[in-house]
């Protein structure tokens, strides 16, 4: 058995990696902090864990070593510490957004100061195996993915890998996401009252994880960015979920078959990302409320051949694919499991 701790437990996506660890088979969780919990059940937080586990959260001075641990901590806090937590495990799985840019200066620019520990940026693997899956097998460092550039870059992959998506043209990113984007701790802008019945504007320009989807471009364009990308962010009301529309021109003509060979060719062999294309019906385009719970990216598109104006569509679970259910993915290809052992939930509905 792989034993695994948990450094941030407490939260969203403590809770979430606890819930897919404790039925994964081949992982025993041995510790998972809270400095605001120490002491108590994990099931105590988060009530979905009863009569799965025993575990009681512990401080971070208490962590002993282990197999491996994922640091799901606030932005900024992992890097302050990554030695320590690298000199407990042999293996780490960083959730946050300290290690998912590779240039220092880019990590400044989009952040808003230094980084604290530099070296090891280029340590660690881009944590979004449907484009690093052989990197990521076993290696010793993966980086999480920001939940809204997951859902903005597989919106947009197989258009590009297809040379559908021309290049030096702006990509425009609409997101819709839930609360839970926010994290546990609450706020003015998640106190119900204040966020029920609301398509709330949160960041229309300079969002942070533009950075990271370009970054995640390069791979189809030797090193150099090739689209500007823009994502506008608005907080909707829904607990899980992101839903990404990129909107671009492609060439008038094309046809559905164009789009269903790029997308075929780009997700064939890739468990987790499903293609929804409907002519009609309800549920004919991708939609986050199917995928709750699960480690699912549902993607789609809509093309009007008279304007060549088109919609790149894709839905996830920002707890799930957006990060503790891609984590896990990571685990099992860092540590030789199948795939999708403990990720194979399905959703529910209605």
């Amino acid at each position: 058995m792989l034993r695994v701790g948990i450094v941030g437990g407490s939260g969203y996506t403590g809770g979430e990696l606890l819930r897919l660890l404790v039925t994964h088979p081949e992982v025993e969780v041995v510790q998972a902090t809270s400095e605001s919990n120490i002491g108590k059940f994990a099931y105590q937080v988060h009530p979905q864990l009863r009569g799965k586990t025993q575990l009681r959260f512990i401080g971070r001075d208490g962590l002993e070593a282990c197999d491996l641990l994922f640091l799901a901590l606030p932005h900024g806090e992992a890097q302050k510490h990554i030695n320590r937590y690298a000199g407990l495990a042999p293996r780490l799985i960083d959730l946050s957004a300290d290690f998912r840019l590779r240039d220092p200066a880019l990590y400044e620019q989009t952040y808003g100061h230094p980084h604290a520990a530099s070296e090891w940026l280029g340590k660690f693997v881009y944590g979004l195996p449907e484009l690093h899956r052989e990197q990521l097998r076993g290696a010793s460092y993966a980086s999480g993915v920001g939940c809204n550039a997951t859902a903005s870059t597989l919106a947009i992959w197989a258009v590009a890998r297809a040379g559908l998506l021309q290049p030096d043209q702006p990509v425009f990113i609409d997101a819709k996401v839930g609360s839970s984007e926010a994290g546990r701790e609450p706020s003015d802008s998640s106190h119900h009252p204040a966020r029920a019945g609301i398509v709330r504007p949160f960041a229309l320009v300079g969002h942070r994880h533009e950075a990271e989807v370009m970054q995640a471009l390069t791979v189809m364009s030797e090193g150099e960015p090739r689209w500007d990308i823009r994502i506008a962010v608005n907080s909707v009301e829904l607990v899980r979920g992101v839903a990404a529309a990129a909107y671009v021109t492609l060439k008038p003509g094309l046809q559905d078959k164009d789009f269903w060979g790029a997308y075929r060719a780009a997700w064939s062999g890739q468990p987790f990302v499903r293609i929804v294309h409907e002519k009609s019906g309800l549920h004919r385009h991708p939609e986050p409320r199917l995928l709750a719970g699960t480690n699912y990216a549902d993607v789609g598109w809509e093309y009007d051949a008279r304007t060549g104006r088109t919609a790149l569509i894709c839905a996830i679970d920002n707890l799930g694919k957006g990060a503790a259910g891609s984590a896990v993915q990571c685990m099992n290809l860092m540590c030789g499991f199948e795939e999708m052992t403990a990720l194979t939930f399905g959703g529910i509905y209605p």
